[in-house]
């Protein structure tokens, strides 16, 4: 079978994801993709961005003149939050697929406006969930799945990190309208995306939310408690306050724990299986052994996402797959700031919580500008 022909792919935003996470990934998959070009609005650092990618790397200012000059195969997104969702339409329209980091939008109105897109062009957006696409990760939603661990019952997921005040003085961090929240949207929801990867569908959230430390508009800790579709009942956590960091994820079925500990990624050897007293050796020894240790990564992600590609097919990470994971974020704040359960399916049009994720909440909602 002849090999596909390389990917002809677009940076937007050279900071310091792209130019790290995203360029690694395009060299790692170089005989896949190139790297045809490259969009940021600050001249000086894309003209650092292209001595660093090397090669003829064209440098533009304006996504749009970029798209209707190299009409890319795959756009990779790297800006701030408040731009993904017009960056991505834009991509979508010129053809392009995209892959976006979380996250893809500021609200599930926006994320459905990306649906849309996608409906008429026939092209994919999928969001950075790099943490889904590392070997242990995949092989223990195998074994969930299977259910060669018994059955879910208790979980816990936690994203404990610490922000300083530094981390906040860029304007564009700690604002609703820039971030579409504080570590609900910007840190924990790789972890319990991870998690809703693993248990799979939600179906209730009771949360709680607070300023304790941050001069913010949204919450600097979450916390919530969550049914899942197949009874499982869950612990998540969001904190930017946490001296001691740490991403866990803990997932006690009938018939063993599997748990993962890690910071910022993962790899074969941070899994651990405990089994229950009454299971065999010979099982235990086939739920530590992956066939192979590929890290979390946006190198991993990216890989699935040309495979998707090259095969014609809806990729990882996007479509209802993603909403999910956005939807999970959704009713976390509007049951923190309602104080009430959220069911899954009910944040719709004509509920405040779907065009913004503080829902218009007099507590919360954005701060009048003097």
């Amino acid at each position: 079978m002849p090999r596909p022909a390389r990917r002809r792919a677009a940076v937007v935003g050279t900071g310091a994801i792209v130019s790290g996470s995203h360029l690694s990934a395009l060299r790692a998959h170089a005989e896949r993709t190139e790297l045809v070009a490259a969009v940021d609005v600050d001249q000086g650092r894309l003209d650092a961005f292209r001595e660093l990618a090397g090669g003829q790397v064209a440098g533009y200012t304006s996504v749009d003149e970029m798209l209707d000059a190299v009409r890319p195969d795959l756009v990779l997104i790297g800006t701030p939050p408040s731009l993904h969702r017009e960056q991505t339409v834009a991509a979508l329209k010129a053809g392009a697929w995209v892959l976006c980091e979380k996250p893809l939008t500021l609200s599930l109105a926006e994320y459905d406006e990306i649906a849309a897109a996608e409906e008429a062009s026939g092209a994919y957006a999928s969001v950075i969930f790099q943490h889904r696409y590392g070997s242990g990760a995949a092989h223990a939603r195998e074994l969930i799945a299977s259910g060669e661990l018994g059955a879910p019952r208790v979980a816990h997921c936690q994203t404990t990190w610490h922000r300083d005040a530094a981390y906040y003085a860029v304007p564009w961090r700690g604002t609703w309208a820039s971030e579409g929240g504080g570590p609900t949207m910007g840190h924990g929801i790789h972890q319990y995306d991870l998690l809703l990867y693993l248990l799979g569908p939600w179906a209730e959230i009771r949360a709680m939310a607070a300023r304790l430390v941050h001069d913010t508009e949204s919450e600097d800790v979450s916390t919530a408690l969550v049914r899942f579709e197949n009874g499982a009942l869950a612990t998540v956590v969001n904190s930017v306050l946490s001296p001691d960091e740490v991403s866990r994820i803990r997932i006690d079925c009938a018939d063993a724990t599997v748990e993962l500990t890690h910071l910022y990624g993962h790899r074969n050897e941070d899994w651990t299986y405990t089994p229950a007293p009454h299971v065999a050796a010979d099982r235990v020894d086939a739920w530590r052994t992956p066939a192979a240790d590929v890290p979390s990564s946006h190198t991993a992600q990216l890989g699935a996402l040309l495979d998707a590609y090259d095969n014609g097919v809806r990729p990882p990470g996007s479509g209802a797959d993603a909403r999910a994971t956005l939807e999970f974020a959704a009713a976390l704040y509007k049951s923190a700031f309602t104080g009430k359960p959220v069911h899954a399916g009910e944040i719709a049009p004509g509920d405040p919580f779907y065009p913004a994720m503080h829902g218009d909440h007099p507590h919360w909602a954005p701060k009048e500008r003097a």
